[in-house]
């Protein structure tokens, strides 16, 4: 059974960087074809993909954060982080980590999260 872990600072403030880890355990980072995305949720909002991390590494990210947003991995320790930069308290949320088991359907990407880190809250506030 696969199981995801996030950690990191609950309180940022303002023009910081978030920096969150996800703890895998159960599974490898590395084994194909899986990915593994950063998901976040405002207050009263739906959720939003942030980005994610291929099994070879690749990374992708949304438009609308990517200038702001680092996803990186240490195959060592099954972990993959996300850093978003420049933060605002437009930034709190309940942030997620899970794994993608998608795939191309009518020349478009499906995503298939198969499995959820709990969340935690981070708050951005001085």
């Amino acid at each position: 059974q696969v199981q995801l872990q996030e950690s990191g600072p609950g309180l940022i403030k303002p023009s910081q960087t978030i920096s969150l880890t996800c703890t895998v355990s159960g599974g490898s980072i590395t084994t194909r074809y899986y990915a593994w995305s950063w998901i976040r949720q405002p207050p009263g909002k739906g959720l939003e993909w942030m980005g994610v991390i291929a099994y070879d590494g690749s990374t992708y990210y949304s438009p609308s954060l990517e200038s702001r947003t680092s996803i990186s991995r240490d195959t060592s320790k099954n972990q993959f982080s996300l850093q978003l930069r420049s933060v605002t308290p437009e930034d709190t949320a309940v942030y997620y980590c899970g794994r993608d088991r998608g795939s191309y359907e009518n020349r478009r990407y499906v995503a298939e999260y198969d499995y959820w880190g709990q969340g935690t809250q981070v708050t951005v506030s001085s």
